[in-house]
C-alpha cells in the first residue's frame, strides 16, 4: 500500500504482490526512465572516455581527434598512442562504473547498462568507419572493459544496497 499526497488529500494505491516481488523497490516497467538512464550512461561513457584520451594524449604528444575514440585502427599495441587509447578505455570503465552506481543504482541492471553502452559504442564505431571493425584486439578490449565496468558497478551498487536501513532508536530508558 502506498500513500500519495495530492492537493492535501491522501489517496491509497494498492499494488499487487507481483509488482512488489518481495523487495523494497517497485519493479514497474518505466520506458522513459530506462531510455533516460541509457542516454545518461552513454554521455558519461563518452565524456569520461574523451577526458581520459585527452589526458593520456598529453603524455604521448598525439593530437586530439575523434579517431582516438571511434577508429579501431588507433588501437595498436605497438605504438605509444595505441597503448594510451587502450589505457583510456580501461580507465573509462572505472569512471563508467561510478556512473552506473550513481545513475542506475541497481546491481541486477549493471550488466544490462554496461552491455548497452558497449554495444552502442560498437555501432557508432561501425558508422564512423563505414564498416564493421575487424581488429580482434578491439573486441578483446571491449570485452575487458565491459567486464570491468560491470563488476565494479555491481560492487559499488551492492555496497549501497547492503547498507543497513536506519531505524529510529527508542529514547534511552532511565532507571529511577
Amino acid at each position: 500500500m502506498v500513500f500519495v499526497n495530492k492537493d492535501d488529500v491522501m489517496e491509497f494505491e494498492i499494488h499487487s504482490s507481483a509488482t512488489m516481488a518481495g523487495s523494497f523497490r517497485y519493479k514497474v516497467w518505466d520506458p522513459p526512465l530506462i531510455v533516460s538512464q541509457i542516454m545518461t550512461m552513454q554521455a558519461i561513457f563518452y565524456i569520461g572516455l574523451g577526458i581520459w584520451v585527452a589526458i593520456l594524449d598529453l603524455f604521448t604528444g598525439h593530437h586530439l581527434t575523434l579517431d582516438s575514440i571511434f577508429r579501431y585502427q588507433e588501437l595498436q599495441i605497438r605504438e605509444s598512442h595505441g597503448r594510451a587509447v587502450m589505457a583510456a578505455f580501461i580507465l573509462n570503465s572505472m569512471t563508467s562504473a561510478v556512473g552506473l552506481w550513481k545513475v542506475v543504482q541497481r546491481t541486477k541492471q549493471c550488466l544490462d547498462f554496461s552491455a548497452t553502452a558497449h554495444f552502442l559504442h560498437l555501432l557508432l564505431c561501425w558508422g564512423y568507419a563505414g564498416h564493421l571493425p575487424l581488429l580482434p584486439s578491439l573486441y578483446l578490449l571491449q570485452l575487458l572493459t565491459l567486464a570491468l565496468m560491470c563488476v565494479l558497478g555491481e560492487y559499488l551498487c551492492l555496497r549501497t544496497e547492503m547498507n543497513t536501513i536506519p531505524v529510529r532508536a527508542m529514547p534511552p530508558k532511565t532507571d529511577l
